[in-house]
């Protein structure tokens, strides 16, 4: 077995009470490392993409790393792997935190939860073995609270991830919570609460021992010391949100549900306008040296401030007033919901309210006349009854893509997601190789999976206009995406890291002993790409998924006419995209199988 590694992964059934210690051999170590890499593979062995994910015998995988509970910086991470009750597509949330180190050192590289538990349950995971407890006096208790409750009840040393009132409904895009991070998108907390766990209470003491622990020491203190630097200042000093006017001026800020790039009161909710006229604190990640965590006050408490947030409760809903922006994020934080997917669905549902869609005629008190764009309040009423399912957020829990095939008038053109999966803060008509990487997405939409956003505001491209020389660029980033999440470690390092596959190698050398290469790890970064690919094409996956809804391919920018993405080229960029994945004749073949 190599260092770094357990050899064996924990699968639970909730169902029975039971755990199993199951081998993973070195060859599959090897090939998909860890994180989101090797829990597609757990989900691939499980036969995970045939099964509703909602159903008792879906599996849901905690995924560490070799890398986790060692000196590098921002190594203590998990990945939730499962099928996404949002997209029925892979889905694959990271997130940082002592869980990490605590969940690891339980003895296993990863956990594999299937069943249902009989009763509203903790699962409590030590070094002897698990068990369930009763959890009926947590529930619909927020995530800080059920934590907070849980730490003082199991005493030192545990580590707990939860779910809020949204996860226990099955809100489609609910979070997995823990220390006040989230594995966010694409509802892997329905996931956990269909199996009737409120919260997994982690703790262990077995640790891995290192290959190669002086030379680790070393390139963790060089590692550490350049996370210090100019590449990674701005986020430092305000956070992710320090993006939020760059993308304004560039018109590239989605605005009123994607109907313009730029939002005339961006500057009063940007990091920079709070900062002015709110004290802040900032915070780091365990084991991370970066430290981009900036949390800002309001109403006697903190909230925790990302980009994302800015956008998706802000811009796109056209909410100028930063306290029912900042109020909408930290009371999405205690249900339990995605950000991202919460407000494309507000800002999907109140664009219906503007035309007449939404205002009368739909059944179960589904009609939201109040929902208007610009009104914090009723963005906040929303989020509400998205977190309670109750009236309209019966149906805006579902998400915006399931809400228009209910809503109907071709709505589904106007929702703004791919595969299901609410799309980020990048207009992808002014951001079109990004526009790519959110249509080819395995999990959906997504700027994390994908960085081409990167590409966009470099050099190689006209961000406005690309060609198919983009793709490559696209596919670049994809890999390095896969591979970070695997290993798992920040996508903050990317501008640290000069010679980013040859840094990893060392990394995971002085880790393992394995004699690793670049090109090795530029061959598994594609594997595990194409093993998510493989899950969604057994999920049903069709090629009429890879594309953008209709709005952005037929209407340019009102503000920027030169933003404009036709389908045909968007056609030609995903052709070409598959062309070079060399995806054709393989999804051919298993599409007839």
């Amino acid at each position: 077995m190599p260092f770094g590694y357990h050899g064996c992964y924990l699968r639970i059934d909730v169902s029975s009470g039971t755990s199993e210690r199951m081998p993973l051999p070195d060859a599959v170590l090897r090939q998909f490392i860890g994180g989101s890499g090797l829990g597609v593979k757990l989900l691939l062995d499980e036969g995970a993409a045939h099964v509703d994910p909602l159903a008792p015998e879906a599996p849901l995988v905690f995924a560490f790393s070799p890398l986790v509970g060692s000196p590098l910086t921002t190594s203590a991470k998990f990945a939730v792997v499962g099928k996404s009750p949002l997209t029925e597509r892979i889905n694959d949330s990271l997130a940082s935190s002592g869980f990490a180190i605590a969940g690891k050192g339980c003895g296993c590289d990863a956990i594999v939860i299937v069943g249902r538990a009989p009763e509203l349950s903790v699962l409590i995971i030590e070094d002897a073995g698990m068990h369930l407890e009763p959890a009926a006096e947590y529930r619909g208790a927020t995530c800080k609270e059920t934590e907070t409750a849980l730490k003082a009840r199991l005493g030192a040393g545990f580590r707990v991830a939860s779910i809020g009132p949204a996860g226990e409904r099955l809100v489609r895009y609910a979070t997995i919570s823990h220390d006040g991070r989230h594995a966010g998108r694409g509802g892997s907390g329905a996931v956990l609460g269909a199996k009737n766990i409120k919260a997994i209470a982690v703790r262990g003491t077995q640790r891995t021992q290192w290959a190669h622990p002086s030379e680790l020491t070393a390139l963790s203190r060089s590692l550490s010391k350049r996370s210090f630097g100019p590449a990674t200042a701005k986020y430092r000093e305000l956070g992710t949100a320090t993006n939020l006017l760059t993308f304004n001026r560039f018109g590239a800020l989605p605005t009123r549900n994607f109907q313009s790039g730029t939002f005339e009161e961006a500057a009063s909710i940007s990091p920079e306008q709070l900062s002015a006229t709110r004290s802040k604190t900032r915070k780091s990640c365990m084991a991370c040296t970066i430290g981009c965590e900036h949390i800002y006050s309001h109403g006697g408490s903190g909230v925790r401030v990302e980009y994302e947030s800015l956008f998706a409760l802000g811009s796109l809903c056209g909410v100028g007033d930063a306290d029912a922006v900042l109020r909408a994020s930290q009371r999405c934080d205690e249900l339990g919901l995605d950000t991202i997917s919460t407000g494309g669905t507000i800002a999907f549902a109140m664009e219906c309210v503007e035309r007449g869609w939404l205002d009368k005629g739909l059944d179960k008190g589904m009609d939201a006349p109040w929902l208007k764009f610009g009104d914090g309040d009723a963005m906040l009423r929303a989020i509400e009854l998205i977190g309670s399912r109750e009236g309209p957020g019966d149906l805006l829990a579902e998400g915006s893509r399931r809400a228009a095939h209910v809503i109907g008038h071709d709505s589904i053109a106007i929702a703004p997601q791919v595969k299901g999966l609410e799309i980020p803060g990048y207009e992808p008509r002014a951001l079109q190789t990004m526009a790519l990487g959110f249509a080819v997405g395995a999990r959906g939409a997504d700027h994390n999976r994908s960085g081409a956003y990167e590409v966009d505001f470099s050099d190689k491209v006209d961000r406005r206009h690309v060609t198919l020389d983009a793709v490559r660029h696209a596919i670049d980033t994809e890999d390095k995406a896969a591979l970070m999440d695997s290993l798992i470690i920040c996508k903050f390092l990317r501008g640290v890291l000069t010679d980013f596959h040859a840094e990893a190698a060392e990394m995971l050398r002085n880790v393992t002993g394995w004699d690793v290469s670049a090109a090795e790890l530029r061959d598994t970064a594609r594997r595990i790409v194409s093993a998510k690919r493989h899950f969604n094409l057994l999920a049903g996956w069709t090629p009429a998924e890879d594309t953008l809804p209709e709005r952005f391919l037929t209407t340019p920018l009102p503000n920027d006419p030169e933003a404009s993405l036709s389908r045909d080229r968007l056609d030609a960029l995903v052709a070409e995209y598959h062309r070079q994945r060399g995806w054709s004749a393989a999804e051919t073949a298993l599409q007839k199988l």
